[in-house]
């Protein structure tokens, strides 16, 4: 959101595509929502159904060799949202220790999924 808290979130294996991962997301958000993502989430057709379907927007930001290129305007947008987006992944970051430490995998997931916990905590309270 505006704020810069998650609102939704998913843990995917690494070798995964950003745009399949986007598209296991349940994405429960309110029609007429922007999702904003970097150009690895690149899919045209997604775009368009998730528009088309549930009234939700996505804000790629496009290669320099895109088929679509943005507007200046949009792509001014698009680049500082993301920049918002990357200081929140910066900052959820920073409470991470050196090392997590986890006996289990879902111990480690649930570790992490404290982290931004704590994070959207500490956004919250004044």
């Amino acid at each position: 959101n505006s704020l810069g808290i998650p609102v939704e979130f998913g843990f995917v294996p690494g070798c995964e595509s950003d745009v399949q991962a986007l598209k296991k997301l349940p994405l429960a958000v309110a029609a007429e929502s922007r999702i904003y993502g970097d150009s690895a989430y690149t899919d045209y057709q997604l775009e368009e159904d998730m528009k088309e379907a549930d009234l939700v927007e996505l804000m790629i930001q496009r290669k320099s060799n895109s088929k679509r290129p943005d507007q200046p305007w949009v792509r001014f947008i698009k680049e500082q949202m993301r920049k918002g987006i990357e200081t929140t992944f910066s900052e959820i970051k920073a409470l991470f220790l050196r090392k997590i430490h986890a006996v289990t995998f879902k111990g480690f997931l649930l570790k992490l999924v404290m982290f931004i916990l704590a994070f959207t905590l500490n956004k919250l309270t004044p």
